[in-house]
């Protein structure tokens, strides 16, 4: 691990499942005391949407619709031309073209690519990995050997993870209990083995949260709010709010309604964090995040559905099961954990990562006693590192909103005066 406080540019996707990731990876980042700035590309996604109607030929749609990624792409890379990022780190479908990738290759700048979704379904990897200097995924074998096959040699198994600042226990008003709880709950998009699993479950005191549910009139009266996409603060409440958690993995089959697939989707690890009881379908991976007696897991619908009567009538074995599977996850599967295991893997496959910089003391040599104490308190205030280094600062500073106090207004003015004084 690196010793210096590393500056950190986090990409994110316009929309999706890893845009949350993302938002989690960067708060973990400054955690650890790294300086990150995160690149929000959902601001544009109501421009990218708009293309749509246009009612133009599918052909000019995708021109255009290119173009657009493509001047995205050049806002990134003036994004890193400012804030001369140690590593910029992409979500999964992220607005990172070929040609800008290869533009940070070219100038030396650490990519890595947190590809958190299944590799079987979304294929689009084997076009973007090889432009990746680290590209961490959730998936192990065969996987591992299909990236060596293309040219990626640093590949990082790195399993999904849970926020406890975020994901955790709350306690919930009588509303909010009314309205996310029951005795049976899933959160999640409607997935063909999930709407054919799910109809054993009507008749129930079951609720069903999430999106793409539509047309299915069997399971429609259990969908709430309509189908919208559920927040992650209101996937909190649900968790919490629930007896018992589903948690079944997607999977597109119809016939094979439980897969025992390899990848643990971010539910199995935000449900322990906030100290949930889950059901959750047994996966080749698990046995390496959690340990007997942390998880309640099925392989079988019928075996699901006995353990639903049987923890039902149990709170105590429920409880046991889910104390023991967050304490799991505080201690090993978190953000934290995870964006650490990928800055060891980058410092130790990338020779010279991070560059050595020259850093500019905080402090000159007899600086007043009373502004030391005056900048140390707005270091804490902007959530900086102690040593943080005078360059930091400074962008921290211009990074405020709003009008600056005197004291940031004479940081800068320093600044500036320093710049034009070495010019001279």
């Amino acid at each position: 691990m690196p010793e210096n406080h590393l500056r950190i540019l986090v990409v994110l996707p316009m929309y999706g499942g890893s845009l949350p990731v993302g938002r989690f990876c960067a708060d973990a980042l400054a955690e650890l005391g790294h300086i990150v700035e995160t690149f929000e590309a959902p601001e544009f996604h109501t421009a990218y949407e708009a293309l749509k109607n246009l009612k133009v030929t599918g052909d000019r749609l995708e021109y255009l619709q290119n173009s657009f990624l493509q001047t995205v792409s050049q806002a990134i890379l003036a994004k890193v031309e400012t804030f001369e990022p140690d590593m910029v780190l992409s979500m999964a479908q992220a607005p990172l073209s070929h040609q800008a990738l290869r533009r940070l290759r070219k100038d030396n700048v650490v990519t890595a690519m947190w590809f958190v979704e299944d590799y079987r379904l979304f294929t689009y990897w084997k076009s973007y990995a090889p432009f990746y200097d680290i590209f961490a995924v959730i998936q192990k074998t065969p996987f591992f050997e299909e990236l060596e096959s293309i040219g990626v040699h640093n590949a990082l198994y790195l399993p999904l993870a849970a926020h406890p600042p975020f994901h955790k226990p709350i306690e919930l008003n009588s509303i909010d209990r009314q309205k996310f709880g029951s005795d049976i709950s899933f959160m999640g998009a409607g997935y063909a083995n999930r709407r054919v699993a799910f109809r054993k479950l009507v008749g129930r005191d079951f609720k069903i949260w999430g999106s793409e549910w539509n047309g299915d009139h069997v399971l429609e009266p259990l969908v709430q709010m309509k189908g919208r996409r559920v927040s992650s603060e209101e996937c909190v409440k649900i968790f919490n709010a629930t007896t018992i958690n589903l948690n079944l993995h997607s999977s597109v089959q119809k016939e094979q309604l439980v897969t025992g697939g390899d990848f643990i989707n971010p539910r199995t690890f935000e449900l322990c964090s906030c100290g949930a009881f889950q059901l959750v379908d047994k996966r080749t991976l698990m046995d390496e995040a959690f340990a007997q007696g942390e998880l309640a897991t099925f392989t079988s619908m019928d075996e699901m559905l006995s353990m639903i009567d049987l923890y039902l009538n149990n709170p105590e074995k429920r409880q046991m099961i889910a104390e023991r599977g967050q304490k799991r996850v505080l201690k090993d599967h978190t953000y934290t954990v995870r964006m650490q295991t990928l800055i060891d893997f980058t410092a130790e496959r990338i020779p010279g990562w991070p560059a050595q910089k020259e850093k500019r003391d905080l402090f000159p040599t007899d600086f007043p006693e009373e502004l030391k104490r005056d900048i140390n308190a707005l270091i804490h205030t902007l959530n900086l590192p102690e040593d943080v280094g005078f360059e930091d600062l400074v962008w921290a500073i211009r990074q405020q909103q709003g009008t600056l106090s005197d004291l940031e207004t004479a940081v800068l003015f320093l600044d500036e005066w320093q710049k034009l004084y070495k010019k001279k």
